[in-house]
């Protein structure tokens, strides 16, 4: 069967190689594929990942690092589900992943490993294991839930699929296994259903399941069915099933009826078995794939087989729905993912016309609505209906394929049914099949409404259009319109007879509807004819509808001027003005004539309309000069303004302020330049100035920085207007700063008598000139004084103020400045009256009156400057009587005591409130003592200590500085800069110092003289104190101080002080003399005090006396210092003294240093002696293992075998290890036997040549790296038994195994390493890489028993690396079977062609061939089978048939010479159509003169050079060749050079069929024209026949008369005239039924009225329908035509005339 007419289609829809993926990943274990939007692929090699294949863009694979068992893609989302066991354990740990969002969306540890695992539905993972069923919902964060346990009949079972239905209600599970003992090969399906609802299983025998959804008729709800397929062998019969059942019966509904069928497999598919199964609810087809590429096809209502054939030539191991197209995907072992789906165009014939299964036929193409039925359909109508079974027809009709029967003539017939009494009518029965099949078409609809609105029964209407039921179209509104305007605007719409629509919507006055149905339709209605129609109801309609045209993309369809006139011609100047309003809001240039319009019929008609217009500011491209002109007249002066563009007409609008808003005029000249707004303003002062003041006022000050401040001043003043620039500037001085304006301010005030705002503003602004100020304000002679007062007080001009008011008599203006204004400034107003010689009476009461608000010290100092202090005694004394404390009063009255001597030092020593600095100051040059009274009590030392040096007095000074115990100030007295220094320490020593009693007083001097780095005056200091008989001789610091200084500045005194005192800091001073290095004052302190440890220590440490400190240890015998010295003796190097001081001293604390100085020096016997000693008190790892090891030095190994029988804390692992590295193995020997060490053991054995003991240790340790050990030192010493012990049990490891056989082979043991390996292949442990390096060293030293190696064993070898060993090696056979195995065929056949010599065998090639991916292979076998076995290419050609491209194989081939040699191969594949294989094959016929095949070739195959084949041919000596060009020129259309051949060879009918076939009447002409020059009269007259479509009657005749030919041409004749009489005929019988059916419509009209009341009262019954135009009384077939008249004579039979026609 052609491919082309086969109803499954078959196509690649990519390979996986092609994408990357290596072949040995495309397993079932390695691919998944959930559905048909991805595939999934893992791969472990060159490094772990998944690659995911969106099929939407396949070329475009996802290739991601992921390590994992399993992965699998969501049926619908980027979601990845990844599964991956956990290290050491049995346990599963599952991910999913959100590939899109890249997060992990939930994870899960299963406790148990999962075998199976699949996407059951988008939103659920099903996992199955060893013993049970999960489901694991992706969302929320719920666990995997238990659904079912396993049946028996799937234990060690394999898992292949698990599915569930689309309720979810029902599970099915399917494994397979290994077959019978007698037939294994054929393997077992088994299957467990489960029901969720019931909570039960049931085990069935199947290989392949699926649920589907089938509707059986009668039952409004789906029935669920399961279908699967099984082959079984019982009694050594096979039996192939196919069943359909239904699950879940529901009760009191019809059921699906139990289906089955076989499944019929070939013989050489006798072990074949199902591995998929799809169901294609699109066409209700069940799909099988079985494993060897055999593909099934099932109805799935009939179970009946609809078609076998083999889709793949390799295994198929996953297969997916492709619910789109109704197919399914299959991937096979090569890596083709292959498509298959139906062929639409070819199923229903097939089945019809293949199977002969009419009934499945019809039923696939009502399913499916597929076409192919259609004669069928038509067929069992008519037998239905001749049956009178109108039901079934109108079910039939209602369901018939591509709705080949919903037509009219299918209603005239069932209208022309006679109605029998009691039944529905058939036209009914089908109209009422019809709605519940789905939707009528328009003229059904049309017809049902009919009946429906003469039944008066419009609620139908209304349900079927709201259920989608009817197809609307005009006419069905037109019917409906009589009956329900609503409904019928309805079905307009829906229908689109948009004409309709908007005549339905203006009849409603829905005019709003009609722009934006028209906008949605694309309708242009006629606007303006809407508009007037509008406008003679309902104007405010009328704007409306005017508005929404305005608002129509594109524009508005009427142009704007015309609307306005419309409304204009009705005087409807307000309906015109609120159109025009709303669509001039935009303001375009364009405008500017309407917009000048409508301002202009406001102004005259509504001059408030205009000025609210005008107000809103919303155009601009008006005539403003003539808009102006309108205003001026209407009375609107203020718009006028804002129209003007002159300034003569601008003054003479302005004047009239009378009539215009004062605000609005003030605005106004803000829109004015500069100068025309001055010129206005004076204008308006010049015709009344006080009447426009104000407005002139305002104007100035709302735009004073457009017209310049300056210019206002200057017109006001040019008027003299002081009020005006009073008010102007009033506004403008508190955004101003210039003084000019503030001073005029002032001076306008003054001027208008605005004493108040002048007092203001004198005592707010900052920016007038005060010197100018001041002075106007004295020339102005104010009556109040408070301006002036402001003025000077403010910017210092008290003086000035106090001459002004004292010299003018106002003295009430002094007191109360002084009082109320600013007593602060009193000092200078008291200043001032004493220059102006004031009375002092006034002076004194005027300071009284202050009293304490008066600031006393600039008082002091102004009496002061004027020597009149003595003025002020009354005021301080009565300050100070009332409890003042201020220090200016004080200090005052201080200064006047001292002047006058009354008891000066009584106020200096008890006073405590005046400032000792100023009033010492003022002493100083009067009295000294006085001075150093006052500064001793303000503790002013800087003041003290300079007139005390000034003036000699050292012995007061002396006594200050230590009563002060101040630090600073003693640094600043015992600087050596001081000149004074010396004389100040004299004091200090002999009369200051000892006169004290306070210890804090010395400690201070003392410490002072230390800062200061005074060492031998501090002695002299101390000496005086300490030794001599004083208070602070014992003091211990004292003493403690006196040697410490003497140890920094004189070390001769130390000894001394040393003896003689005994109240010191012993360890302390100690310390310190030996930082001094005063090492013998240092041991004779801590003598004296009984510190022996730190005399050693001084011995030791600074002396270095090791003898002194054993002599000094030996007196006092403590162990402290024993202990000291033994540290010193070690640090010495003196081992063994060190150990016996340690020992004298019973000190353990140092036995590690203990120990690495014996192991240095190598004194283990002493450092046994220690170790004892140090074991009785200490319980430490480190003793008990160095005792062990010292042990081991002295070799005294029974002690040691006793000491660890002996209870020990020793680290003996530890130790071990340290005699193993000290090479002490016979001690490290008995360590490592006593702690089961057995890997150290047997290393040490292998040291000590105890080769068995050594394998005896190794085998008891079982670790690798001992085995290694033991077996390399085996070989080192040539002991192979031993080594090949120890080499069984290391090969089992894949890590080592390289090593081992590294090791042998560098040693040149090649024999025993093969011998190694054979042993190792017994093993139960064995793996790949023994069975691997076996190979390889077969390869390398043994090639004869290379190839049964590899045949024995090539499942369990590594073949990439044997491979790459053979290819080193050179084996040839050997690497193509490896490659072979491993699916490289590429390489395999490489290898072939080039190592033939070796490796080529002819049916292993052609096995290899077929199976290589890269093309250009196949051509270069083409080579080396031309070149080495020509006799077995074309064998080669047909196995690579449908691989290779002919064309080139035909070039290769050409070149080479030898095209007969492949003429086989050219033959098989022509059918391809290739025109170089073409060409090939005419060329070889033509060469062996073969004209039979070659006319088959050119009628066959016609892709080739035509025109050169036939100019080749013509001119061949054989007749057939000729006639074959000629046969060639005919189909390449050049008809004259076919005929003229023709002619050549007297091939007459050859010429005539081609004259007939170029349907040339000019060439068939001229052939009879030749015929009668040759005089051929039996051509002239078969010519006629043949050629009777092109030839004229009246050329025939002609030619035939003038030739003498009437007898030949007479046939020829009456048959056209027979011909010719019919056709006229036909169109009077046409004619005279045309006019009957006019006729008859008429009357048929006439009718319609009369019977319309009787058509209502006899419905429901159904009368025939009146004929439709065009059809005839009686029932016609659907679909026949009648036949056309005849345009060519009927074939002539061959040698005779053609039979007369009768008339």
């Amino acid at each position: 069967m052609a491919a082309a007419n086969a109803p499954i289609t078959m196509r690649e829809a990519l390979t996986l190689p092609s994408l990357g993926i290596n072949p040995q990943f495309i397993t079932f274990t390695h691919v998944t594929m959930e559905s048909e939007k991805y595939i999934c692929v893992r791969e472990t090699s060159p490094q772990n990942s998944v690659v995911i294949i969106d099929m939407s863009m396949p070329m475009q694979p996802l290739r991601r690092p992921i390590t994992a068992d399993s992965a699998l893609m969501n049926p619908n989302s980027r979601i990845l589900a990844l599964k991956a066991q956990v290290p050491g354990t049995v346990q599963d740990h599952l991910q999913i992943f959100n590939i899109e969002m890249k997060t992990k969306m939930k994870s899960h540890q299963m406790p148990e490993q999962v075998v199976f695992w699949k996407w059951i539905t988008p939103k659920m993972l099903g996992l199955v294991t060893q013993t049970s069923v999960y489901h694991w919902s992706i969302e929320g964060d719920s666990e995997p839930v238990k659904m079912f346990d396993r049946t028996a009949n799937l234990a060690n079972n394999q898992i292949i699929n698990y599915r569930c239905d689309p309720t979810e209600k029902w599970l099915v599970l399917i494994g397979i296994a290994p077959g019978a003992p007698e037939r294994p090969q054929l393997v077992k399906g088994s299957m467990q259903l489960f029901s969720v609802d019931q909570q039960r299983s049931q085990a069935l025998e199947a290989h392949a399941a699926s649920f589907a959804t089938f509707k059986v008729a009668g039952n409004e709800n789906p029935s669920i069915l399961i279908c699967f397929a099984s082959k079984t062998m019982n009694a050594g019969q096979i039996t192939s099933k196919l069943h359909v059942i239904e699950l879940g019966a529901q009760p009191g509904k019809p059921g699906f009826t139990k289906k089955q069928a076989d499944l019929f497999f070939p013989p050489d598919f006798a072990d074949d078995f199902p591995v998929a199964m799809q169901i294609s609810q699109k066409y209700s087809l069940i799909y099988v794939i079985t494993k060897l590429g055999l593909l099934f096809v099932y109805d799935l209502e009939a179970a009946t087989a609809v078609y076998r054939n083999r889709i793949s030539p390799d295994p198929i191991f996953l297969t997916a729905e492709s619910a789109a197209n109704g197919g399914f995907y299959a991937i096979n072992r090569r890596g083709q993912v292959l498509l298959a789906t139906v062929n639409e165009a070819t199923i229903v014939p097939f089945v019809s016309g293949q199977l002969n299964n009419l009934e499945l036929a019809v039923n696939l193409a009502k399913r499916a609505n597929l076409p192919g039925a259609e004669n069928l359909v038509v067929q069992r109508f008519q037998e239905l209906f001749s049956q009178t079974k109108y039901k079934e027809a109108a079910e039939l009709a209602a369901e018939s394929p591509q709705g080949i029967l919903r037509t009219p003539e299918t209603v005239a017939k069932f209208q022309s049914v006679p109605v029998q009494a009691g039944q529905t009518p058939p036209l009914l029965q089908y109209f009422g099949t019809l709605l519940t099949r789905g939707k009528l078409n328009a003229f059904e609809s049309l017809e049902l409404s009919r009946l429906v609105v003469n039944q008066n029964k419009k609620n139908l209407l209304e349900n079927w259009l709201a259920e989608d039921k009817l197809e609307c179209s005009e006419e069905l509104g037109d019917l409906v319109k009589t009956v329900d305007n609503d409904l019928a605007l309805k079905i307009y719409i829906k229908a689109r007879a948009t004409p309709k629509v908007v005549a339905a919507f203006a009849e409603r006055r829905e005019f709003d509807k009609i722009l934006i149905y028209s906008k949605q339709v694309g309708y242009t209605p006629d606007y303006l004819f809407l508009l007037q129609t509008i406008l003679r109801s309902d104007p405010q309609g009328a704007v409306n509808f005017a508005l929404m045209m305005s608002q129509m993309e594109g524009g508005c369809p009427v142009d704007y001027n015309t609307i306005t006139d419309l409304f204009l011609q009705r005087n409807m100047i307000r309906e015109a003005t609120a159109f025009l309003l709303d669509v001039l809001k935009p303001n375009l240039p364009e405008h500017a004539f309407l917009q000048t319009k409508v301002l202009e019929i406001n102004l005259v008609t509504y001059p408030n309309v205009a000025d609210a217009i005008l107000a809103n500011g919303m155009f601009s491209h008006y005539d403003r000069p003539r808009i102006a002109q309108l205003c001026e007249k209407a009375g609107l002066y203020m718009r006028a303004l804002q129209h003007y563009s002159e300034l003569p007409d601008i003054k003479r609008v302005i004047v009239n302020t009378h009539a215009i808003e004062p605000q609005a005029l003030v605005e106004f000249f803000g829109t004015l330049s500069r100068e025309w707004a001055l010129e206005c303003m004076k204008d308006l002062l010049l015709v009344n100035l006080r009447g426009n003041l104000q407005i002139i006022v305002q104007a100035a000050k709302e735009y004073s920085e457009q017209l310049g401040v300056d210019a206002c001043i200057k017109l006001f003043e040019q008027f003299k207007s002081y009020e005006g620039l009073y008010f102007f500037l009033g506004s403008y001085l508190s955004s101003s700063e210039d003084p000019d304006i503030h001073f005029k301010y002032i001076e306008a005030a003054a001027r208008t008598g605005q004493i108040k705002e002048v007092e203001r503003v004198t005592r707010e602004s900052n920016f007038y000139d005060p010197e100018k100020t001041k002075n106007f304000l004295m020339e102005a002679k104010l009556p109040d004084a408070r301006p002036l007062i402001n003025v000077c007080d403010r910017f210092g001009f008290v003086p000035d103020l106090t001459h002004y008011l004292y010299t003018n008599n106002m003295l009430r203006y002094i007191e109360g400045y002084v009082q109320k204004v600013n007593p602060g400034n009193a000092p200078l107003v008291v200043g001032q009256l004493l220059d102006d010689e004031c009375p002092e009476d006034f002076i004194k009461g005027l300071i009284l009156s202050v009293r304490s608000l008066l600031p006393v010290e600039p008082l002091v100092d102004e009496c002061e400057k004027r020597n009149r202090l003595r003025l002020l005694t009354q005021f301080l004394e009565h300050l100070v009587s009332e409890g003042s404390q201020d220090v200016h009063v004080h200090n005052a009255l201080g200064k006047i005591i001292i002047d006058s001597n009354n008891n000066p030092e009584h106020f200096l020593t008890t006073n405590p409130y005046y400032d000792s600095r100023v009033v010492g100051k003022y002493c100083e040059k009067r009295d000294p003592t006085l001075a150093v009274v006052a500064y001793r009590r303000g503790q002013c030392d800087d003041e003290l200590i300079n007139v005390t040096n000034k003036n000699s007095l050292f012995k007061l000074q002396a006594r200050y500085v230590v009563e002060r115990m101040d630090g600073d100030l003693w640094e600043k007295v015992l600087v050596p800069e001081n000149e004074y220094r010396r004389q100040l320490i004299d004091q200090v020593v002999s009369t200051a110092l000892p006169e004290s009693k306070s210890p804090e007083q010395v400690s201070a001097a003392v410490k002072a003289f230390m800062t200061a780095d005074l060492p031998h005056e501090l002695i002299e200091l101390l000496e005086k104190i300490v030794l001599q008989n004083s208070a602070f001789s014992g003091n211990f610091n004292l003493q403690n101080l006196l040697i410490l200084t003497a140890i920094k500045a004189d070390p001769s005194r130390v000894m001394d002080y040393i003896n003689r005192l005994d109240n010191f800091d012993g360890p302390a001073v100690g310390e310190v003399a030996v930082e001094a290095q005063l090492y013998e004052e240092a041991f004779a302190i801590f003598k004296k005090f009984n510190l022996n440890v730190q005399a050693v220590n001084v011995l030791l440490d600074n002396i270095r006396s090791i003898e002194r400190a054993v002599e000094f240890a030996f007196r006092v015998e403590e162990d402290a210092v024993w202990s000291q010295v033994a540290k010193a003796q070690l640090r010495e190097g003196l081992v063994s003294e060190a150990i016996e001081s340690f020992i004298r001293a019973d000190d353990t604390t140092h036995f590690l240093e203990v120990i690495q100085a014996a192991e240095e020096a190598n004194v283990y016997h002493d450092l046994v002696k220690y170790l004892l000693m140090v074991r009785q008190k200490v319980k430490e790892p480190k003793v008990d293992g160095e005792l062990i090891y010292a042990y081991a030095k002295i070799d005294r190994l029974g002690e040691i075998e006793e000491f660890i029988l002996m209870p020990n804390v020793a680290n003996l692992q530890n130790v071990g290890d340290r005699l193993f590295d000290a090479a002490l193995y016979e001690a490290a020997k008995i360590i490592f036997a006593f702690i089961s060490n057995w890997a150290k053991l047997a290393s040490t054995l292998v040291k000590l040549k105890q080769f068995q003991g050594a394998v005896d240790a190794a085998r008891k340790a079982n670790s690798s790296k001992t085995w290694k050990e033991v077996c390399f030192a085996c070989v080192d010493a040539e002991e192979f038994r031993l080594a090949q012990i120890c080499g069984l049990n290391i090969i089992v490891q894949v890590d080592d195994l390289e090593e081992v056989s590294d090791y042998y082979q560098n040693r040149g043991c090649f024999n025993e390493l093969i011998s190694l390996m054979e042993s190792g292949l017994g093993l139960e442990r064995a793996h790949m890489g023994i069975f691997t390096e076996l190979g390889v060293l077969y390869a390398r030293y043994r090639p004869e028993k290379l190839m049964e190696h590899i045949k024995l064993f090539s499942t369990r070898l590594n073949i990439p690396k044997l491979i790459r060993v053979c290819d080193e090696q050179q084996h040839w056979k050997e690497l193509t079977y490896l490659y072979i195995q491993y699916d490289e065929f590429d390489n395999a056949a490489t290898t072939i062609m080039n190592h033939s010599p070796d490796a080529w065998d002819h049916m292993q090639f052609k096995d290899v061939a077929v199976k290589v991916a890269n093309v250009e292979l196949y051509y270069k076998a083409v080579h080396f089978y031309l070149q080495e076995h020509p006799d077995l290419i074309n064998d080669l050609l047909n196995v690579l048939a449908l691989r290779v491209d002919h064309t080139r194989v035909v070039d290769i081939m050409r070149k080479a010479g030898n095209l007969h040699l492949v003429k086989p191969y050219m033959v098989a594949v022509q059918s391809n159509n290739v025109a170089a294989v073409n060409e090939a094959l005419n060329e070889i016929y033509v060469e062996e003169e073969d004209y039979d095949r070659l006319r088959e070739s050119v009628d066959m195959h016609d892709n080739f050079d035509q025109i050169g084949l036939a100019q080749k041919l013509e001119k061949h000596e054989l007749l057939e060749m000729r006639r074959i060009a000629a046969y060639i020129y005919k189909k390449a259309g050049r008809w004259k050079q076919s005929i003229a051949l023709s002619k050549k060879d007297n091939m007459y009918k050859d010429a005539m069929e081609t004259c007939s076939q170029s349907g040339d009447r000019e060439l068939s002409e001229e052939l009879l024209i030749y015929f009668i020059e040759q005089g051929k009269k039996e051509c002239f007259a078969s010519c006629l026949f043949i050629c009777y479509d092109l030839i004229r009657p009246d050329v025939a005749l002609e030619l035939a008369w003038m030739n003498n030919m009437i007898d030949f041409a007479f046939p020829y004749l009456l048959q056209f005239i027979r011909e010719y009489t019919g056709k006229v005929d036909e169109l009077v019988k046409d004619r005279i039924e045309a006019q009957k059916e006019v006729k008859a419509k008429e009357q048929e009209e006439k009718e319609m009225v009369a019977q319309q009341n009787m058509y209502a009262q006899l419905l429901p019954l159904a009368l025939p329908a009146p004929p439709m135009p065009g059809m005839g009384g009686g029932p016609a077939m659907p679909g026949s035509f009648a036949a056309p008249p005849s345009m060519g004579m009927p074939p002539m039979p061959p040698f005779g005339m053609p039979p007369m026609a009768n008339y």
